[in-house]
């Protein structure tokens, strides 16, 4: 099925885009929750007339996830943890952790936004990814300190 997307979704296309999906996602995804359109005569020039509002919706989106960032930079991420005499934790530092830790500090993330590439399983420093809009990605440190 073709539509038209209304909100820029990760790894499938951004707002205004003609994409081909399955019907199934379209119907039970992408339609009800108002992210796209079916591709048709009306829904093109009904989305030629709310094409200026959706776009500014995206815009605050982009801004939101700028601030979002900026403000995952200013904290100091520090996890003391329980370690070995070769400083490996007895356990990980998991993602549910990492964003718990960030809602504490008043800091809203969904989980596909956070990106660990190698479990948190040492002491020192971690490199996490943070990717909570299109085109914006940045990357974080974790520091895990022994108990």
């Amino acid at each position: 099925m073709k539509v038209i997307l209304t909100t820029n979704i990760k790894k499938l296309g951004k707002v205004g885009d003609l994409v081909s999906v399955k019907d199934g996602y379209a119907r039970n995804f992408l339609l009800p929750n108002k992210m796209a359109l079916r591709e048709n005569k009306k829904n093109l020039e009904y989305y030629e007339k709310i094409k200026d509002d959706i776009q500014t919706k995206e815009k605050e989106k982009y801004n939101n996830a700028k601030e979002l960032i900026d403000n995952i930079k200013k904290l100091n991420i520090v996890f003391s943890r329980e370690a070995d005499e070769k400083n490996q934790l007895y356990g990980s530092v998991s993602k549910k952790e990492i964003l718990t830790y960030l809602s504490d500090n008043n800091i809203n993330l969904h989980s596909d936004d956070l990106i660990i590439r190698e479990p948190i399983r040492m002491i020192g420093n971690h490199d996490v990814e943070v990717n909570p809009y299109t085109d914006i990605k940045d990357t974080i440190i974790i520091k895990v300190q022994k108990n």
